[in-house]
């Protein structure tokens, strides 16, 4: 006789079902409104600004000569160190990160692409002052060797700096464009007997190019809104612009001027806050703001359209000696992708030479002495009390923001949104910085503070929070959404018991990798936080309450380039502030390694 076992129903205890989730809407769109807010601050400041004096925009933009004692404010020359910089940049960087993207995503196997991939990322997390240090120290007497030009400082060895910072952006994101193409296109070329250049060639590149674009335009912006690196090796000299072919050429050696490193010098404090003088400066936030937007925009929009084409992969007819083009094509991308390599390890055996004050404790553990003396414990405080004080702000709003835009709104707004979030991670933070100063230590009376200091980085790292959650929350598998929503769950619900629990690996990755970045923020602290001698290591209040943080800190030793103690102080300094980094980053990939891939984490 077969027995069947039997369990009385059990009535669902009321005490278990999931609480009302209400506060969830307030929460997520107090993130989205975050982004908005941060965005029309910025606007709203400049728009003022501009409005507080009399600006000749037509003078402003098609005239060279700047000179505030005569009421001249011509940009034009300023525009075209812009452009120069941002040219040679591009020209120098795109040929190697294209081909390296291409040798991670096609030619390498997945064990030996990730360490190298990683060490591209490396590249990226080194802070913009580190790099006008190596700017200095490497590529001015460089320049002043090859031109027989004192100083070095010029336009080609910002184009040369600026080059190495946006090589791993375009990297990064044409690897993912690359990745992006289905196998199926591939196998189907393979089964043509054509070889690999001519797979790439026909069948992938045709899929990932408009990514491939986006990544350009991406380095662009970067490059369009990056001050203190350029400040430290571009000379600052107003005016120059060339006339003829020949003097183009002569400008490139010669010092000259860019819109970022005419509002990240002195002039911004002594022209005050209201005035043709002030609103001459805004009037060149605006056109820098403008620019950084139109490229962030574009590339944004060619990115979303190359991963929603589908084209039919187009085979083309294959030369003579296909073998040995192959080969050379292999030869080349591998050894592109050996250049950031290179250029990494030369940067850190740099830092190792010349920052080994470092690796001596009391160097950590002491405070400051002089003008180039001591350690630097109380800057070391500093930088990771406003790192984490950034933290604290901006993880519950980008977090919110990017739950938003991954599962609550529509196609159409979600784009906008995300649209506002990459404009807003590519705002110049120099112009961040100075709407601080007039917005929090001017017309709030903070003065120098640590607390603005945080405010004016939160704008930093918000939209790298809210990108990395968003993304996270869009490849979440269906059925747990469905699967939730059939048990009767709520939409807050849904998001507080199973969106969260899923998305929160990524978010925590999108924060420490925005954190890194802040921790290496210089212009933003100038103006708002900072000084470089004097305050405590713990401030006792909010107002007229500065500290010292390691960025500041360099860019002031780094002005001092004739003084040996100062140069040896600033390279310790630097080597402090890339551990740091490092550390920041080391745990984002951990973590983004860790998680790739999982359905569900709890």
């Amino acid at each position: 006789m077969t027995t069947t076992l039997a369990r009385d129903p059990v009535t669902p205890d009321a005490e278990i079902r999931p609480r009302p989730s209400k506060w969830v809407w307030s929460w997520v769109y107090g993130g989205v409104f975050s982004v908005a807010a941060l965005l029309l601050v910025l606007a709203g400041y400049l728009a003022v600004g501009v409005s507080s004096g009399a600006v000749d925009w037509l003078a402003l933009l098609t005239e060279a000569s700047w000179s505030p004692v005569n009421s001249a404010y011509g940009g034009l020359a300023m525009i075209y160190g812009t452009a120069v910089v941002c040219v040679l940049a591009l020209v120098l960087a795109v040929p190697v990160s294209w081909a390296a993207a291409l040798a991670l995503s096609e030619y390498l196997p997945a064990r030996v692409a990730r360490p190298l991939r990683m060490c591209v990322e490396l590249l990226a997390a080194v802070p913009s002052i580190v790099y006008g240090l190596i700017g200095i120290i490497v590529v001015r007497p460089f320049i002043s060797e090859i031109a027989d030009v004192p100083g070095g400082d010029s336009l080609l060895a910002a184009g040369i700096v600026l080059a190495v910072m946006i090589t791993p952006t375009i990297v990064a994101v044409s690897v993912d464009s690359l990745s992006a193409v289905p196998d199926r296109y591939r196998e189907a070329a393979f089964s043509l007997g054509l070889t690999r250049r001519e797979v790439i060639r026909s069948a992938v590149l045709p899929l990932a190019r408009p990514g491939m674009r986006s990544a350009v335009l991406l380095g662009l912006a970067r490059a369009l809104g990056e001050a203190i690196a350029v400040f430290l090796v571009v000379g600052r000299a107003d005016g120059r612009l060339p006339t003829s072919f020949g003097g183009f050429l002569d400008s490139l050696v010669h010092p000259g001027q860019t819109l970022t490193t005419k509002l990240a010098g002195p002039e911004p404090v002594l022209a005050g806050t209201s005035g043709p003088y002030f609103a001459a400066l805004c009037g060149l936030g605006i056109t820098l703001l403008a620019l950084v937007a139109a490229a962030t925009i574009w590339g944004t929009r060619g990115q979303t359209r190359g991963t929603a084409v589908k084209r039919t992969p187009r085979y083309r007819a294959t030369p003579r000696m296909r073998v040995h083009r192959d080969r050379f094509a292999m030869t080349l991308r591998v050894g592109a992708l050996l250049l950031p390599s290179a250029l990494l390890v030369g940067m850190l055996s740099l830092l190792v030479t010349r920052g080994s004050t470092a690796f001596h404790p009391s160097f950590w553990l002491t405070s400051a002495t002089g003008a180039a003396g001591g350690g630097v414990r109380d800057q070391i405080v500093g930088t990771v009390l406003l790192i984490v004080t950034t933290g604290l702000i901006a993880l519950p709003l980008g977090f919110g923001a990017g739950i938003l835009i991954g599962v609550h709104a529509s196609d159409r707004i979600a784009r906008l949104l995300q649209t506002l979030t990459v404009v807003l991670g590519g705002a110049p933070t120099i112009l961040l910085g100075l709407a601080g100063f007039v917005i929090l230590s001017s017309t709030m009376g903070w003065g120098r503070s640590w607390l603005a200091g945080a405010i004016v980085l939160v704008p930093v790292v918000i939209p790298v929070i809210a990108l990395a959650t968003s993304a996270r929350v869009r490849s979440m598998p269906p059925e747990l959404t469905e699967s939730a929503l059939s048990l009767g769950l709520t939409r807050a619900q849904l998001i507080r018991s199973v969106v969260v629990p899923y998305a929160w690996p990524a978010t925590l990755t999108g924060l420490l990798l925005g954190l890194a970045r802040a921790a290496g923020e210089t212009a933003p602290l100038l103006f708002t936080a900072t000084v470089f001698f004097g305050a405590p290591a713990l401030p006792s209040g909010i107002v007229d309450s500065p500290v010292q943080a390691l960025p500041t800190h360099i860019f002031t030793l780094s002005q001092d380039s004739g003084d040996p103690q100062a140069v040896t102080q600033a390279w310790g300094s630097a080597m402090v502030l890339v551990l740091i980094t490092a550390v920041l980053l080391s745990a984002a990939v951990w973590l983004r390694n860790r998680f790739e891939g999982e359905r569900w984490t709890t």
